[in-house]
């Protein structure tokens, strides 16, 4: 199984910090739902729209979809042509899809707060399920993201959750808590890296003090300051993208870790992953369609295309992320005790980070309080 490396979830000081506050004027009228997230007015769709008079362009992480995808959906769906635009960032694809104007996009994938954030901006369209009979191949737990219960305006990608990623030859103990990396023994000293994004720098410390991922309590955030600060200079060093090479070369021992990044294909076997006890997060990246696009059915078209099982599976086999489709995992030979093998019922015991709008800001002074030289 090969592993693409890519900066999936990097965002800047305040990539999402009080969009939640303001409707962008870009796209039709919105309203608000019964859970008080804004709803953009949705279009009328033809489902049987002739696709060959509409284009598509989609914006995505590098690697995380098959290079060939646009070859493949001109043949399959017909249409006029398939341009990709590559973001690094959650940030950079917010800056691009917020900026005043049309950014041309139509289908962007964003992690699950984001496309709240630019739904809550009246920037999204509705997902038309009529449009989308392939997600009915998605797992139920798939349609109870608290970001986005019943996938209104967005469509899940790919789930996971995030850990320890530790070398089994290296420790002297397996870790089960978070405080094997908020207070590293002895013989982890300057052995262990944290990540440098802001909510999952914060969520060790938030879980081990048994607060919620997206608090926005100001004496719970300060005290989960004072333990980052703490384990500061116990540090190798703050790493969201070289941890599982650190780890491999064993400079480090123990790593902050998205599941999906933690090298347990690595052929010496000595590497691992653990959820801690005190629990995690259940991260989502998502298809999401702009309310802006003048190729919506083509964008439907497009995600009821990625979610057939022969084209989905490809996530998991290829970039070692569980994707939330029970039809394509089942056609992925998984490796019983893998992080493939994670069921969905145990994913949703973690908890979703949300968008905190104004409240975001309050991460990244902790961010940067705990990172500053």
């Amino acid at each position: 199984m090969s592993r693409t490396r890519f900066t999936r979830r990097l965002p800047a000081a305040v990539a999402v910090a009080g969009l939640a506050l303001a409707v962008a004027a870009c796209g039709g009228e919105s309203s608000s739902s019964s859970d008080g997230t804004t709803v953009a007015a949705a279009d009328q769709l033809k489902p049987d729209a002739d696709l060959s008079k509409q284009s598509l362009q989609i914006t995505v992480w590098d690697g995380y979809t098959p290079k060939e995808l646009p070859q493949r959906v001109k043949e399959k769906l017909k249409v006029q042509d398939m341009k990709v635009a590559l973001h690094a960032t959650n940030e950079e694809a917010m800056n691009k899809l917020t900026a005043q104007g049309d950014s041309g996009v139509d289908v962007a994938f964003v992690s699950g707060q984001y496309a709240q954030a630019l739904n809550a901006q009246g920037l999204l369209e509705p997902i038309h399920p009529e449009l989308i009979p392939n997600l009915a191949n998605l797992y139920p737990e798939a349609t109870q993201l608290s970001y986005d219960k019943g996938n209104k305006y967005s469509v899940p990608y790919t789930w996971g959750t995030t850990g320890i990623c530790y070398r089994t030859d290296l420790v002297k103990s397996k870790p089960t808590s978070w405080n094997d990396l908020l207070k590293p023994p002895a013989w982890a000293e300057k052995k262990v890296t944290m990540m440098t994004t802001e909510r999952w720098l914060a969520l060790p410390a938030l879980k081990s003090l048994g607060y919620s991922v997206n608090t926005d309590k100001d004496e719970e955030i300060t005290k989960a300051r004072e333990l980052l600060m703490a384990q500061k200079p116990h540090l190798l060093t703050y790493d969201d993208t070289t941890f599982g090479d650190k780890l491999v070369s064993g400079e480090a021992v123990m790593v902050e870790a998205w599941d999906g990044w933690c090298p347990t294909t690595d052929p010496k076997g000595n590497i691992a992953f653990a959820v801690p006890k005190e629990g995690s997060d259940l991260w989502v990246d998502t298809m999401v369609i702009m309310k802006s696009s003048k190729n919506k059915e083509a964008a439907h078209a497009l995600i009821n295309y990625i979610l057939d099982p022969a084209i989905h599976s490809w996530a998991a086999e290829n970039i070692n992320y569980k994707v939330p489709n029970k039809a394509a995992m089942e056609k992925v030979k998984i490796a019983k005790g893998s992080l493939l093998d994670i069921p969905p019922s145990q994913l949703l015991d973690g908890e979703s980070i949300i968008d905190l709008g104004a409240a975001s800001t309050k991460y990244t002074r902790l961010s940067a309080d705990v990172q500053a030289k």
